[in-house]
């Protein structure tokens, strides 16, 4: 008998150490496993192979749910089966409208691109920039200070008093805004 086998019926006798001594032993498979699973799946993924390994051990060894394991190979049925229900659940959650499903990415062109070869393109970005002050004075700010300064957001945060979650999530929002009046003026 492997030392895989002889973990998993230890973990069966309610061992509570053995849950512990499983992982380093299967981890390796497990990673395998998960990235051949993930490589089936769309381009679009956000799921990472080590979160789907961590997530499917935590099912599988769940102290609650112990469940007989009739050695190695139906250890890895079942951390198959666990990923498989994992990435159907992820599915399903990324289908419905409360996070995003009936919306699709579209690519905005870049308007923070250099501007030295295309003046023109400074000018639309100015006018953008003045019609959001107009709105919203702080983002703006942070515009200015970030692409006009060089300043990074961290720098940008510090300067305006802002946390750091909050630069990054309003700089994304006026990026986002700029580029989208820009595109209509064009």
């Amino acid at each position: 008998m492997n030392d895989v086998t002889q973990v998993l019926n230890a973990i069966e006798t309610g061992d509570s150490q053995a849950a512990a001594a499983l992982l380093p032993l299967v981890y390796d498979e497990l990673r395998r496993l998960a990235t051949q699973k993930l490589s089936h799946e769309s381009a679009g993924q956000t799921l990472q192979a080590t979160a789907l390994v961590h997530e499917a051990y935590i099912r599988l060894v769940d102290a609650e749910q112990t469940q007989p394991w009739h050695g190695r190979s139906y250890f890895f049925a079942a951390a198959a089966e666990a990923m498989r229900r994992i990435l159907v659940e992820n599915a399903r959650r990324k289908g419905r409208i409360k996070h995003g499903g009936e919306l699709q990415r579209v690519e905005l062109p870049d308007v923070f691109a250099p501007m030295d070869s295309q003046p023109e393109r400074l000018i639309e970005l100015d006018a953008a920039l003045e019609k959001l002050e107009a709105e919203d004075a702080q983002l703006a700010g942070i515009v200015k200070l970030h692409f006009f300064a060089g300043q990074s957001l961290e720098d940008v945060g510090k300067l305006l008093g802002v946390s750091r979650a909050s630069v990054y999530r309003q700089w994304s929002y006026a990026r986002s805004w700029i580029k989208c009046a820009v595109s209509d003026d064009a």
